[in-house]
């Protein structure tokens, strides 16, 4: 497999959303159709762009698995510092363009704000292959939190969205300070799901005691 460069990006993360969403012109467009909107940019931003619909108060059906996984597929690539395979099944998967492109237009705004706070720093965090391929663990591990059926309980999508989104972006403008976010973000994500199991234990074995 070809190997998988990490290149700058030519446009903010903002104006490539719009773009994607300024491009959309069929009633229905699949993720392949996505990803060859987003163009050079790459994987990482497309990336970014699987995250938007959990960062914001929208509803599109069905999005937790196939954008889950296709973003725990990417964090392999990144790992592996491989072209990642993304499965066809999930590639062409099509989905409304009237619930995406303001979904999209809403992600840009949100990025366009955070365009202004992004810049290289820390470089240890982002320079190196050996930290990328930790950087591409911890989103898969992202990946898979995501990917849990608990969207109704408050954070459980937005806590590992975020994670997600600080870290490629982290990784695209090679800003140390957003990866470190990232990282901070995964263990805020790890202690609320621990302390929601917890939570369903003591109230099983509550349930279980009366019952008794």
């Amino acid at each position: 497999m070809a190997t998988a460069p990490l290149n700058d990006p030519q446009h903010t993360l903002a104006n490539t959303l719009r773009a994607t969403a300024h491009a959309i012109e069929e009633s229905h467009i699949s993720l392949r159709q996505m990803l060859a909107l987003v163009g050079e940019q790459g994987m990482l931003l497309f990336c970014v762009l699987l995250t938007v619909p959990f960062l914001l108060p929208v509803s599109i059906p069905g999005v937790s698995t196939p954008f889950g996984l296709l973003i725990l597929f990417i964090g392999i690539g990144i790992t592996l510092n491989r072209v990642p395979w993304l499965p066809a099944i999930l590639m062409e998967r099509r989905f409304a363009a009237d619930q995406l492109k303001p979904t999209l237009t809403k992600g840009a705004d949100l990025l366009a704000r955070i365009d202004r706070y992004i810049r290289p720093r820390l470089p240890a965090l982002t320079a190196s292959n050996t930290i990328n391929r930790c950087n591409g663990l911890l989103i898969m591990l992202a990946a898979l939190l995501l990917m849990l059926p608990l969207g109704a309980i408050p954070f459980t999508n937005a806590l590992p969205a975020w994670a997600i989104l600080l870290l490629a972006t982290g990784m695209l403008q090679r800003d140390g300070l957003f990866v470190t976010g990232g990282y901070l973000l995964v263990s805020a994500t790890l202690v609320w799901f621990s302390a929601l199991a917890a939570g369903l234990l003591m109230a099983g074995q509550s349930a279980t005691s009366l019952l008794g």
